[in-house]
Order: C-alpha cells, then sequence, then structure tokens
C-alpha cells in the first residue's frame, strides 16, 4: 500500500467515524463535540502560527469563530436566564480575541480563548448525569 492512499483510507476512515458519532449523539454531546472542535482548532492556529503558515493559521482560526458563533446562536435566553446572558457575552469576547490572534499572530490570544472555553466545556460535561436525568424523566 502506498503512502498517498494509506493517508487517503485513514482520512476516509476518521472521516465516516466522525459522521458516525455526529448521527449517534444526542444534543448534549453534540455540543460537546462542539466545545472540542473549537479548542482542537485553536490550539491547530497557535501550531501554524509557530511555524509560519499563515493560511492554515486563517482556517483553524475562522473554523474556531464560526463553532463559537453555533455555540452562541444556540443560546435559549428565554430559559437560560442569566447564565445564557453572560455566556453570550463570553462567546462575543472570545470572538473578539480570535480575530485579534488571526490578526497580530498572538498565541497567547489564543490561548487565552483556549482556557476560557475549556472551562465552560469541563463546565458542560459535568453537568451531563443532569441532562440524561432530565431526558429520562416522565
Amino acid at each position: 500500500m502506498n503512502q498517498a492512499y494509506a493517508r487517503q483510507a485513514t482520512a476516509m476512515y476518521r472521516q465516516n467515524g466522525a459522521r458516525s458519532e455526529v448521527e449517534g449523539a444526542d444534543a448534549h454531546q453534540l455540543t460537546a463535540m462542539l466545545f472540542d472542535g473549537a479548542l482542537d482548532r485553536m490550539a491547530q492556529a497557535c501550531a501554524h502560527i509557530r511555524h509560519g503558515d499563515v493560511a492554515g493559521k486563517g482556517q483553524c482560526v475562522s473554523r474556531a469563530v464560526a463553532i463559537v458563533g453555533e455555540l452562541r446562536a444556540a443560546l435559549d435566553h428565554a430559559a437560560g436566564g442569566q447564565l445564557s446572558q453572560r455566556l453570550d457575552a463570553l462567546y462575543g469576547y472570545v470572538t473578539q480575541r480570535l480575530l485579534h490572534a488571526q490578526l497580530h499572530d498572538e498565541i497567547p490570544a489564543l490561548e487565552e480563548c483556549m482556557r476560557l472555553l475549556a472551562q465552560v466545556r469541563d463546565g458542560w460535561r459535568g453537568i451531563r448525569g443532569d441532562y440524561l436525568a432530565a431526558q429520562a424523566a416522565p
């Protein structure tokens, strides 16, 4: 098996694995995947900055901004009250910092965004049991 074919086969396997993971996920898991995806893109953007890959950095930051936008759009302000307002403000701040990092190649700004979003992601993971209990309740 040549290397190009092996890379293509690996990419297809990952893509199919990710697709089946998404298809079998509930709303809570999908949101967790968004957090993980945003954090992954931010980490990749840091690596691209370190290696001078402007195009790669741009793609990763753009994708991270889009994912944070999805998280922000998913907020339910009617049900979430003050928490959803605070998350909305946090997501807005993270978006601004991501754009700043994009323009100025600032790894510390990306790292700040990663720390902030990781805290929210960890809290989200922490309420998984509550979500499952609510779904099972009659």
